[in-house]
């Protein structure tokens, strides 16, 4: 089967987050900058979305609910219900609690999703002076479970990527300002990470670019968003080769997800904002990439 690479949906401004659930069959994914958070069903190309008040930096289905949803919403965690149509109000039904309270500058949840046990692991940014200029080292990034929210490291400045290896016991996690992708040793039961080493730096690879989100296929190797590169990569954690580079039509490549019936479709969010020259459709699109040839790991619904 040869690589096909189609464009989904009409252009966001910053599409994020996407999250296939298996049990709606429906990819959701959320454009942070325009507030507004995105369903879109591949069997029927049906694509809805309504927005909310704030940024929104990732969605997750409440596993055992088809409209209830947790998301990052500025520096608060919530509950929202949302019917998947177009246009219909979502509603906060329980907010968790609000993050980064302490620091001076501003800052915003950005990238999160659920380890295999069903916490949400979510980080933070510093704000923007101008596009692509962040507040180094105001974030941090933040486990959510049944026992509350738990600051897991801190000094971040662009929280991005992440991915879980049960085999190796293994958190991957990006902070975009650094350019490297950090492996953390990691506890199934507890959702504690320790041991921090670094698996890849982009500054010593052939790829130019910033390391956005990315997931694990059931090989192990990291599939990750390179953001102003217009390409995905596929890295292999154990040696931090390049493996395979996927070309993608649209300059600001923001993340990555496994999904399908057979979980063999590699779905792509990426943003369309101005840095001088236009950009024009598709970026900003939704993509779907078949003939990969591997097959990716469930994505995990929130479990409160």
């Amino acid at each position: 089967m040869s690589l096909t690479i189609k464009n989904l949906t009409e252009p966001a401004l910053l599409g994020e987050g996407p999250h296939w659930d298996d049990r709606q069959q429906a990819l959701f994914f959320v454009d942070i900058l325009q507030y507004t958070i995105h369903k879109y069903v591949p069997a029927t190309g049906a694509h809805t979305k309504t927005k909310l008040d704030d940024t929104v930096g990732f969605i997750v289905p409440v596993d055992g609910t088809t409209d209830q949803f947790i998301i990052g919403l500025g520096k608060r965690f919530v509950i929202i219900q949302w019917d998947g149509a177009e246009g219909t109000p979502a509603k906060i039904v329980r907010e968790l609690g609000t993050v980064d309270q302490d620091v001076v500058h501003k800052t915003r949840i950005n990238d999160g999703k659920a380890d295999p046990r069903g916490r949400i692991f979510a980080g933070t940014m510093g704000c923007e002076d101008h596009l692509g200029k962040v507040v180094p080292e105001q974030g941090s990034l933040y486990r959510v479970d049944k026992t509350g929210i738990h600051k897991l490291c801190s000094k971040i400045g662009l929280s991005n990527g992440l991915a879980w290896d049960l085999n190796k016991k293994a958190c991957y996690y990006t902070d975009s300002e650094e350019g490297k992708i950090r492996r953390y040793d990691y506890d199934v039961d507890t959702g504690e990470i320790s041991n921090i080493k670094y698996i890849f730096d982009i500054e010593k690879s052939d790829v130019s670019g910033i390391l956005d989100g990315m997931t694990l296929d059931s090989d192990g190797n990291l599939w990750v968003a390179v953001f102003n590169s217009s390409s995905v990569v596929k890295i292999d954690p154990e040696t931090g080769k390049i493996l395979q580079r996927v070309p993608i039509p649209a300059l600001q490549v923001t993340s990555v997800t496994f999904g399908g019936p057979k979980l063999d479709v590699l779905f792509v969010t990426s943003g369309s904002m101005n840095r001088g020259t236009a950009q024009e459709p598709p970026c900003g699109s939704t993509f779907m990439v078949t003939g990969l040839g591997v097959t990716g790991l469930p994505s995990t619904n929130f479990k409160y």
